[in-house]
C-alpha cells in the first residue's frame, strides 16, 4: 500500500521525524484557509502539494509556491481536478515554506536480491535517485542494514557519513535516519524515502517530502492500522466489497468472469482465455478471483456473487484442480452457491463453464450432472473450457 505524502508525514511525524508544518485541503477555499492560519502565525508563504501516489508532480505543475491567503485560493484552484500520469488530484497539501540552505536523498528499502535491507543516502537530493546514480555513481551512498540489529545512532552516523552529507548536517541526519529506520521497521514497510531531506538556513534537517510502501502482507500485525491509509476515493467499488468478503479480487477490463483455487492456477486461466479470446473478437478475462483451497459453498456464493455484479461480465469459467479440496466438494459447493443466491434474490442467468480435475474429479462432475443446473455447461480441458467460456461470453455481446 502506497501512501499519500501528507500521510507518510502524519507517520514520520508519530515517529519524531521532523516535518514542515501543513494541513490537507479539499478545495481551494479550504486551502485559503489553512493558508491564512500559517499567515497570522507570520508565516505567509506556503507551498501547494497535489496529493497523487506518482512521481514527478513538480515537473507537472503539482507543486507551487503561494504568497499569502488568495494566491494559495488561486493556485490550488488550477491544482485541484489536475491529471498526473493518468492521477487526478483531489487534494492538496497546504504546507509552511521552507528556507532551504542544501537537499539531500534518504531511504530505507527491502533488498530482495541479497535478502535483507538497503539504506540509500546521497549529498544530491531533489531529483529521482536513479538520475542521480546515472550521472554521478560516486554520490550514491548504499549500505546493508542489518534486520538483527537494525539502525543504532552509530549505524545511522555511518550511513549519513556515507552519503558525504556536510558537518553541519551530519547530527540532524543521523537523528533523522534513526528515526526513519523506526517508521520503516515498526511499521512493516517495503520502502521509506525522503527526497529531499534538507537542511535549512536556520540549520535544521527536515523531511520536506515523503513516500511510504507498506507490506499489505503484513497487515494482521498492525492490528487493523493499515485501514486508516486506505485511499477509498481510489478503491474500485468491486474490489472492495470482494475485500470485505475476504476475498483474493482484482478488477480487469475484459467480459468472462474468472474464479479458480490457487493463484497460480488463476494466473494461468487468465492467459489461457486471454489467448482463446482472440478468436471471438479479443474477448478478456473480466477479474482474477482466488477462492484458495477451500471452496466451501460460502466461499463459492460470494466469489459467484462478486463477479456476475460485474456489468462486463457476460460468461463464467470456474476452474479448479482438486488437491487438498476435493472436486466433490467443489461442485456442491458451485451447486450450494447457486441455490443461495436464489434465496438472495440473485437469481444466476449469465453462463457458467466449469471444468473439474484432480482429486476425486469424476464425483465431482457427477454431482454437477445430477443437479442438472441450466446455466452449468462442465467442459473437459482447460484450453477447451477457456474456448467455451470465451464463445459464449462473444455470444451474450
Amino acid at each position: 500500500m502506497d501512501l499519500f505524502e501528507h500521510q507518510a508525514k502524519e507517520l514520520f511525524a508519530e515517529y519524531g521525524v521532523p516535518v514542515p508544518g501543513g494541513k490537507v485541503a479539499h478545495t481551494a477555499a479550504e486551502a485559503r484557509d489553512i493558508a491564512a492560519e500559517f499567515a497570522a502565525a507570520g508565516r505567509p508563504k506556503v507551498v501547494i502539494k497535489a496529493q497523487v501516489k506518482v512521481g514527478g508532480r513538480g515537473k507537472a505543475g503539482g507543486v507551487k509556491l503561494a504568497d499569502g491567503p488568495e494566491a494559495a485560493y488561486e493556485i490550488a484552484q488550477q491544482i485541484l481536478g489536475m491529471d498526473i500520469k493518468g492521477h487526478t488530484v483531489h487534494k492538496v497539501l497546504v504546507e509552511e515554506a521552507s528556507d532551504i540552505a542544501a537537499e539531500y536523498y534518504l531511504s530505507f528499502l527491502l533488498d530482495r536480491a541479497n535478502r535483507t535491507f538497503l539504506s540509500i543516502c546521497s549529498v544530491q537530493g531533489g531529483m529521482e535517485i536513479e538520475e542521480v546514480a546515472h550521472t554521478s555513481p560516486g554520490a550514491v551512498a548504499r549500505i546493508p542494514v542489518s534486520p538483527l540489529t537494525g539502525v543504532d545512532p552509530g549505524k545511522a552516523r555511518e550511513i549519513i557519513s556515507a552519503g558525504r552529507l556536510p558537518a553541519e548536517a551530519l547530527d540532524g541526519a543521523a537523528q533523522l535516519a534513526e528515526r526513519l529506520w523506526a517508521v520503516f521497521a515498526d511499521e512493516d514497510a517495503t520502502l521509506v524515502e525522503v527526497n529531499p531531506m534538507i537542511l535549512s538556513a536556520d540549520g535544521r534537517v527536515l523531511a520536506l517530502d515523503g513516500k511510504v510502501t507498506l507490506d499489505d502482507n503484513a497487515a494482521f500485525r498492525q492490528g487493523g492500522d493499515f485501514e486508516k491509509f486506505a485511499d477509498q476515493s481510489a478503491a474500485d467499488p468491486l474490489e472492495a466489497r470482494a475485500k470485505a468478503k475476504h476475498l483474493n479480487y482484482v478488477k480487469l477490463d475484459g467480459q468472462v468472469g474468472i474464479i479458480g483455487n490457487g493463484a497460480g492456477l488463476v494466473m494461468s486461466t487468465l492467459d489461457v482465455v486471454a489467448y482463446a479470446g482472440e478468436q471471438f473478437g479479443g474477448i478478456r478475462p473480466a477479474n482474477f478471483l482466488d477462492i484458495g483451497g477451500g471452496a466451501s459453498a460460502e466461499v463459492m456464493a460470494n466469489g459467484l456473487e462478486i463477479v456476475l455484479s460485474d456489468p462486463s461480465v457476460r460468461s463464467v469459467f470456474v476452474n479448479v484442480f482438486g488437491g487438498i479440496t476435493s472436486c466433490d466438494a467443489v461442485a456442491n459447493g458451485i451447486v450450494s452457491a447457486i441455490g443461495m443466491l436464489g434465496d438472495r434474490g440473485e437469481k444466476v442467468s449469465h453462463p457458467i463453464v466449469v471444468r473439474l480435475d484432480g482429486n476425486n474429479a469424476a464425483e465431482g462432475r457427477r454431482i454437477l450432472d445430477e443437479a442438472g443446473i441450466g446455466v452449468v455447461e462442465q467442459v473437459g480441458t482447460m484450453d477447451d473450457a477457456a474456448r467455451r467460456a470465451a464463445e459464449l461470453a462473444s455470444v451474450a455481446g
